[in-house]
C-alpha cells in the first residue's frame, strides 16, 4: 500500500469534508493495448458513491446563501438517484426534509438507499415526453409549488452544478495529471460535470479537447452533431443522456460528441469489474468505452485521456437482469416471502432476485439490500 494521503492524516469534522479529491487511476487491461494512456477519476469513493456528491452540498449551500432555503425546509429534486443520495446526505446533517422524483427505469437499489437516508421517493414513468405532467422533472416542480418552504435543487438548470466542478473536479484533474491531460471524456446528464471541468481545463490549456459521450436514443449527441432536436427514446443506461438540452450544459465547451449503445456500456462495466477490479455503473462503462476507442484512434503515447468512473456498480446486477429479460432470456423468478423465510432457517434454497416491479415501493424503511457492496 502507498503512503496515506495528506488529506486523511487527520480526522475530518464531518462526512461532508470527505467530498472531492477522488483518486485518479490508470486503466490497463480494458484498454486492449492502446498506446495512449487512459485514466479514470474514481468518483465512487465519495460518501454517496458518485460524482454527484460534489453538487449536492454545493446546491444546498447556494440556496442557503440566497436565503431561499430556510432551516427545517424541504429540498425537492428530480433525480436518477445519485444526486438524490448526495442531497440526502447533506440534508441529513443540516436538518432538511427531502422529496425526490425518479423515473421507473432506475434501479431498486437507489430507491432503497434514498429511503434509508430518510428521503421520500416518488416513482414516475420513463416513457413520457419531457413536458408531460408525469415526467419526473415536471412532477418535482409541481411538488415544489405545492409544498410550503420547499426549494427545488434543480440540478439541470442550477449554475451551482457546473460551478462546483469548475472549482473542484477540474483543478483536481489538472493537478493529478501535472497539467498533461490532453482529452477529457465525459457524458452529460445535467451537463454540470462536462461543462465545469471543460471550462477549467480549457482555461488552463485551450487545446485540451472535451469529448462528449452519449447513449443511443438520447438527443444530446445528435443535437450537438446536427443542430436538430430528435425525439428521444428510452434506454437502459442510468443517469446520463437526456430527452432535452439542460440549462447547466454549455455545449460551446465541448469539441465533439460520440454515441454508443447500452450493450457497449454494460459490457465495459463488467470488464472494469473483472479485469480492473473497479465495480462501476453502466454510465462509467459507456464513458470508458468511448475513452478507449479514442485512445486507439489517437495512438499517441504523449496524449493523456481522463474519463469519469462516476459511480459504483450497485445497479449492475439489476440492470443485467433487465438486459437479459429484454433479450428474451429466462431469468429465475423471485422467491416468495415464505421461501425466503425457509431459506433463512436452512430449510430451503430459494433462488432468484426480487421482481423490481413488485418490490419497488415495498418496505420503504426496511434493511438495505447491499448485495452489490
Amino acid at each position: 500500500m502507498g503512503p496515506v494521503s495528506e488529506r486523511y492524516r487527520k480526522p475530518s469534522t464531518s462526512v461532508l469534508d470527505l467530498i472531492g479529491w477522488t483518486p485518479l487511476v490508470r486503466l490497463n487491461a480494458v484498454t486492449d493495448g492502446a498506446r495512449t494512456p487512459v485514466y479514470g477519476k474514481c468518483e465512487f469513493v465519495g460518501p454517496g458513491g458518485s460524482v454527484k456528491d460534489r453538487i449536492g452540498v454545493a446546491m444546498i449551500e447556494a440556496a442557503e446563501a440566497a436565503s431561499t432555503l430556510q432551516p427545517g425546509g424541504t429540498i425537492v429534486e428530480a433525480t436518477s438517484g445519485n444526486t438524490g443520495i448526495a442531497l440526502a446526505i447533506a440534508a441529513s446533517l443540516k436538518g432538511y426534509r427531502c422529496v425526490f422524483t425518479m423515473p421507473d427505469k432506475m434501479s431498486h437499489e437507489k430507491v432503497k438507499l434514498l429511503r434509508a437516508f430518510g428521503a421520500e421517493v416518488i416513482i414516475t414513468p420513463t416513457a413520457v415526453p419531457p413536458d408531460h405532467p408525469d415526467h419526473y422533472l415536471q412532477k418535482a416542480r409541481s411538488i415544489t409549488a405545492a409544498t410550503p418552504g420547499a426549494v427545488m435543487a434543480d440540478q439541470f438548470y442550477n449554475q451551482a452544478n457546473p460551478d462546483a466542478h469548475f472549482r473542484t473536479t477540474g483543478p483536481e484533474i489538472w493537478e493529478q495529471t501535472e497539467g498533461r491531460v490532453t482529452h477529457f471524456v465525459a457524458s452529460a446528464g445535467t451537463g454540470g460535470t462536462i461543462t465545469g471541468v471543460g471550462r477549467y481545463l480549457k482555461q488552463r490549456n485551450p487545446p485540451v479537447r472535451i469529448v462528449g459521450i452519449d447513449p443511443e436514443d438520447s438527443l444530446i449527441g445528435p443535437f450537438f452533431n446536427t443542430g436538430k432536436r430528435i425525439e428521444g427514446h428510452p434506454y437502459k443506461v442510468e443517469g446520463i443522456g437526456n430527452d432535452k438540452i439542460p440549462g447547466a450544459l454549455d455545449l460551446s465547451v465541448v469539441d465533439e460528441y460520440r454515441t454508443f449503445s447500452d450493450g457497449e456500456a454494460f459490457r465495459m462495466g463488467h470488464r472494469l469489474a473483472r479485469e480492473e477490479g473497479l465495480f462501476t455503473g453502466g454510465s462509467a462503462g459507456l464513458m470508458v468505452h468511448g475513452a478507449v476507442a479514442l485512445a486507439h484512434e489517437l495512438d499517441d503515447p504523449d496524449a493523456l485521456i481522463v474519463t469519469l468512473l462516476c459511480d459504483w456498480g450497485r445497479a449492475l446486477p439489476e440492470q443485467d437482469v433487465r438486459r437479459r429479460l429484454d433479450a428474451g432470456e429466462r431469468v429465475p423468478r423471485a422467491p416468495a416471502p415464505h421461501e425466503r423465510r425457509r431459506d433463512a432457517r436452512g430449510e430451503g434454497a430459494a433462488r432468484g432476485r426480487p421482481d423490481h416491479r413488485e418490490t419497488l415501493d415495498a418496505d420503504p424503511h426496511g434493511a438495505l439490500d447491499t448485495h452489490c457492496a
